[in-house]
């Protein structure tokens, strides 16, 4: 196995297990991404994100996507969207390796943070976090607001 950049042509791959990742999230009706937008978005002019890919003999069981923010705190960071290992493959180190490999990227791109998201009741990817050092808030809730939210708000606030 080795760790790589994605490339242009891994994304219907890369659109599969993020459709597995939302299925296992109970949202499998979620994803509204399509190869199209990952294809435009990640390898444009400008691109909005980088990905890792994991690569068994031309299979890919995971990827690490991730990009760049910037903290008004901390100056440069780095958000990882996801870390998706097929579940078939879960267990066998390939999330560890891309772990590795985006935090070695951030430490490569001098960063002061990388962060991310975990949902409260997945206890295995807490635990794995955990026991590498990283801080799991409880105190810190995510807020968003939807297109279709975007679009009341304006709406009622012109």
């Amino acid at each position: 196995m080795k760790i790589r950049k994605g490339q242009i042509e891994d994304m219907p791959r890369v659109l599969e297990l993020i459709q597995e990742l939302a299925a296992f999230e109970l949202q499998p009706d979620a994803v509204e991404v399509t190869v199209s937008d990952l294809e435009r978005d990640g390898f444009g002019t400008h691109p909005l994100f980088q990905i890792l890919v994991a690569d068994i003999n031309g299979e890919i069981p995971g990827i690490a996507l991730f990009y760049n923010r910037f903290s008004t705190w901390k100056g440069k960071t780095i958000h990882l969207e996801d870390l998706i290992v097929s579940e078939k493959y879960r267990g066998s180190g390939i999330g560890m390796q891309l772990y590795k490999a985006v935090m070695a990227e951030a430490k490569d791109q001098n960063v002061r943070r990388v962060e991310w998201n975990v949902l409260d009741w997945n206890t295995p990817a807490i635990s794995f976090y955990e026991k590498t050092g990283a801080v799991v808030f409880k105190d810190w809730l995510v807020a968003q607001m939807d297109e279709e939210g975007l679009t009341a708000f304006l709406q009622n606030n012109k």
